[in-house]
């Protein structure tokens, strides 16, 4: 005897289901971009600061500006960490 094989007739294969393309988005928000300019905003003071013309070894000169430096440095780092707040709404 032939052995024969159990086709099932009339099933159709599964199919692929296309997904819309979704929306591009940028890695952070609108407010960590702006707190990102806040940030370069604060250490360009600090290097105006530091090329002051007047006297080279005031604390006006040497010390402050690092400080601001520094601290824009800082900013800059909590202003890429800081997480985006989610638009979506809970329906």
């Amino acid at each position: 005897m032939a052995k024969t094989k159990n086709k099932k007739i009339g099933k159709t294969p599964p199919q692929v289901v296309k997904e819309k393309p979704s929306k591009e988005t940028f890695a952070l928000g609108k407010e960590n971009y702006i707190l990102i300019a806040v940030g370069i905003i604060i250490m360009v003071i600090g290097y105006i600061l530091m090329a002051g013309r007047e006297d080279i070894f005031s604390f006006k000169n040497t010390s402050l500006p690092v400080i601001i430096i520094m601290f824009g440095f800082v900013f800059e780092f909590y202003a890429i960490m800081k997480k985006p707040k989610s638009k979506s709404k809970k329906e």
